[in-house]
């Protein structure tokens, strides 16, 4: 049973010595390059050889894509974060991010941006795509409070 489609992983395929192409069980398929990803990440380094990248699967749930060994994953959420910045969208991390810097509760958030508590749950859960006004927002928001 899936809980969560838009972070739960059907299929996926190498698309090169660090990209994926993911299918997820909302039918939205994305393309993603790990590159910096694994150059930042020292417990990932084993995936900058060719050989060990290729061997990316998704586990029995669908929530990580795993290598062997198998202590080498990476989270459904994270990939489909990346994906979605990659391909110019606004990511559900960058959101959360954006409340945790300025200690906003998800009603403060709401209520400062002009949503419903309900679309800015939508959003942070990457149920619904953030678009870019609500994202200019946060950024104006966060302008004239610092002001």
């Amino acid at each position: 049973m899936i809980h969560d489609p838009q972070h739960t992983i059907v299929e996926t395929s190498v698309t090169g010595p660090n990209g994926l192409r993911l299918r997820f069980a909302d039918g939205e398929v994305f393309e993603v390059d790990l590159a910096a990803v694994i150059r930042t990440h020292p417990a990932l380094a084993a995936l900058s050889d060719p050989a060990v990248f290729a061997g990316a699967r998704v586990d029995v749930r669908g929530g990580y894509v795993v290598w062997e060994p198998d202590d080498l994953e990476i989270a459904a959420d994270n990939l489909r974060n990346i994906a979605v910045e990659q391909a110019g969208g606004i990511g559900h991390e960058r959101l959360l991010n954006w409340m945790a810097q300025h200690g906003l509760t998800q009603a403060r958030a709401a209520d400062a941006i002009g949503i419903s508590r309900r679309m800015l749950n939508y959003y942070l859960s990457g149920a619904k795509p953030i678009p870019k006004t609500v994202w200019l927002a946060c950024l104006g928001w966060a302008s004239s409070a610092a002001a």
